[in-house]
């Protein structure tokens, strides 16, 4: 559904995108995730059209959006991360007035601005003047006006900044309801956001896509060991001789402890599950177990690794990716 080929984009001397390629498949949800100043914005507004690459095209729909720019934004809604809305009109005028600008034909417009009205939840306050809503609301009107034609694609750039906690769980969940219904681009550097509402996610840093893949896919890249933590009752000492010695085990180390209770992290090799072998041990030498589970590597952690100084590293060290994982690419 959307088709970024070889995209490059110069600011003078500055290059802010380079040479980058990706897709995006229909109904799907894709996160752009990164630090601010990472070039999130620079990347929708190109494929918005909003923008002019240097080199390379965007495709949206089978639509170069260079060579047809009125048909690609047919097919295109867009919330920047400020709403544009008009304050001195009132929900329904302004909604009413961008339905006509995107050609949604006059018989239909009255529907549409109730439908997209209520799927925003911005029905209560249709006839009060957008300037004295709140900025949730405004961000609702924003997000009804980019779906009043009822496009295709949907491009969110950071949909929930400067919401308030009950306001970013309602725009999260209407953002998972367009699944399936529009194919959904959405920008943030908030991690939550990602992994409560996006299918596959998009990792910038510095200008340059690091790694693709759903969230799953990207722990198991980049993490080279397993990892399992283990709380027990009973000596650490010996817990921790027993535990070392099993198959399959790498290191086991002190994480906490608390009395006769002591926690412990075990990293084992790549693929190996071993927390059948661990219990039994621990159980069989009279030790009491009181937690098992597996310690994989959360969203804030792969972020944190792929956006650090030594990202080049990090990347070379994961060349030859296979198609669906983590592909190393460029952008801003």
């Amino acid at each position: 559904m959307i088709e970024v080929e070889n995209l490059t984009k110069r600011y003078g001397p500055t290059l802010a995108v380079s040479d980058v390629s990706f897709q995006v498949q229909k109904g799907e949800i894709l996160g752009f995730l990164g630090p601010n100043g990472a070039g999130k914005t620079t990347t929708m507004r190109i494929i918005t059209g909003f923008l002019s690459p240097t080199a390379g095209r965007v495709r949206v729909a089978g639509i170069d959006v260079a060579e047809s720019p009125i048909e690609a934004k047919k097919r295109l809604g867009y919330l920047p991360e400020n709403p544009p809305v008009y304050t001195d009109m009132t929900v329904n005028e302004y909604l009413a007035f961008v339905g006509r600008i995107k050609g949604v034909p006059r018989g239909e417009l009255k529907k549409r601005v109730t439908e997209v009205s209520e799927k925003c939840a911005v029905a209560d306050v249709q006839h009060r003047q957008i300037g004295k809503l709140s900025k949730g609301y405004r961000q609702r009107v924003g997000l009804a006006q980019a779906l009043i034609h009822n496009p295709e694609v949907l491009i969110l750039d950071e949909p929930t900044a400067g919401l308030d906690p009950k306001q970013i769980i309602e725009t999260r969940e209407l953002i998972k309801g367009l699944a399936g219904q529009h194919t959904v681009i959405l920008s943030t550097h908030i991690l939550p956001e990602v992994s409560k509402t996006c299918q596959r996610v998009v990792v910038i840093s510095k200008g340059t896509v690091v790694a693709m893949g759903a969230p799953d896919e990207l722990t198991a890249r980049l993490q080279g060991y397993g990892s399992v933590l283990v709380t027990v009752e009973g000596p650490a000492p010996d817990i921790i001789g027993k535990l070392q010695v099993l198959p399959g085990v790498n290191l086991v180390e002190q994480v906490e402890s608390s009395g006769t209770r002591v926690t412990l992290e075990v990293h084992t090799e790549k693929n190996q599950e071993v927390r059948a072998d661990l219990a039994r041990t621990i159980v069989e030498s009279g030790w009491g177990l009181i937690e098992l589970k597996s310690s994989g590597m959360s969203l804030e952690d792969i972020f944190l690794k792929l956006t650090t100084k030594d990202l080049g590293e990090e990347v070379a060290a994961h060349e030859a990716l296979p198609a669906g994982g983590i592909e190393a690419e460029s952008v801003n």
